[in-house]
């Protein structure tokens, strides 16, 4: 089967289309005929060496894929050979087949396509988590989220709407912040333009924001942490601007606030269950027509490496998935 593969840890021009042996299911095990993979930014941070775990070279990188069960390993009874799925691995999802574990692997709704199948799970998967089960959301409260135009921030706009909460979205651009504004956004902050911890303080009436979705890191989160109200929870996501903040640690203590880490993929993998009546709640919000996946663009297997560049440059509104 053809394969992504990174063999040496670097930007996405060193990866390689290649033919690799073909996969067989094990216990516990689903093995996929990709059709879609969605790009996360993670995925940029893996193939560099950069990511909080690395994986054995070589490797083929992508996690959130959908296509058609090929086989069953022994245990699995949920799903069948010619079942539609879509699911999550820790990589190998560039790749015409993967092995899903069967506790990541899911019935794919009929309404639901292959690529919006898998530009679904980590997006909304993440965000969700973040905001149920870390952030304690609550209706009435004011949610800000920095990056708010990517995958998961984009995710956590709409669902931090859904969940009833006033969104401030922050961005970059006018263009992006737009379309949060189609997504749910009650206000917006331009980051590239506008002071963070002031344009906080005049969206809020002085009293600060009482979760802050974080999938940035950099400059910017300070800020947004010296504009928290009091008892407020700092959602930690991810570090896409490329440099982890160092934090004053009087900020909390003044604030009374909390920071509190996400981790996804942890915990999916971790408290399946939980994971699995998270998944259930989104897939309903999704078939109600509450929840609409935004794609930005779709690229052939071999075009790889453009859609990674695309997500390191940070020109992707949305979703961008590979075609398989």
């Amino acid at each position: 089967m053809k394969a992504i593969v990174c063999e040496q840890y670097g930007p996405p021009s060193h990866l390689r289309l290649k033919e690799i042996a073909n996969l067989n299911p094990k216990e516990g095990e689903v093995l996929v005929a990709v059709k879609a993979c969605g790009v996360n930014f993670p995925d940029t941070l893996i193939i560099q060496g950069l990511y909080q775990f690395k994986p054995e070279l070589p490797f083929t990188p992508g996690s959130d894929i959908a296509g058609i069960v090929k086989a069953v390993g022994p245990g699995v009874t949920h799903v069948k050979p010619g079942d539609a799925v879509f699911g999550f691995v820790v990589n190998g999802g560039f790749a015409e087949e993967v092995l899903v574990p069967a506790s990541a692997c899911f019935p794919k709704p009929p309404q639901m396509d292959f690529p919006v199948a898998a530009s679904f799970m980590m997006a909304y998967g993440t965000s969700y988590h973040a905001l149920k089960d870390r952030g304690l959301l609550a209706k009435g409260e004011t949610l800000l989220v920095l990056g708010a135009s990517g995958g998961v921030g984009l995710a956590a706009v709409e669902l931090g709407k859904l969940m009833g909460a006033k969104v401030i979205a922050a961005a970059s651009s006018t263009d992006k912040l737009e379309l949060c504004k189609a997504y749910g956004a009650d206000e917006v902050l331009n980051y590239s333009k506008e002071n963070v911890k002031e344009r906080i303080k005049e969206l809020t009436g002085g009293k600060g924001v009482d979760v802050v979705y974080d999938p940035v890191g950099g400059d910017y989160s300070e800020a947004a942490l010296r504009g928290m109200n009091w008892e407020g929870r700092y959602l930690v996501v991810g570090f896409a601007a490329g440099n982890i903040p160092k934090i004053p640690l009087n900020l909390p203590l003044l604030k009374g606030c909390s920071i509190v880490g996400v981790f996804w993929g942890s915990f999916a993998m971790k408290m399946p269950k939980r994971n699995m009546e998270n998944t259930m709640q989104l897939m309903q919000w999704y078939a109600a027509g509450r929840l609409k996946p935004h794609l930005h663009a779709v690229y052939s297997l071999a075009e790889t490496p453009k859609a990674l560049e695309e997500m390191m440059n940070r020109k992707v509104m949305g979703k961008v998935v590979i075609g398989v």
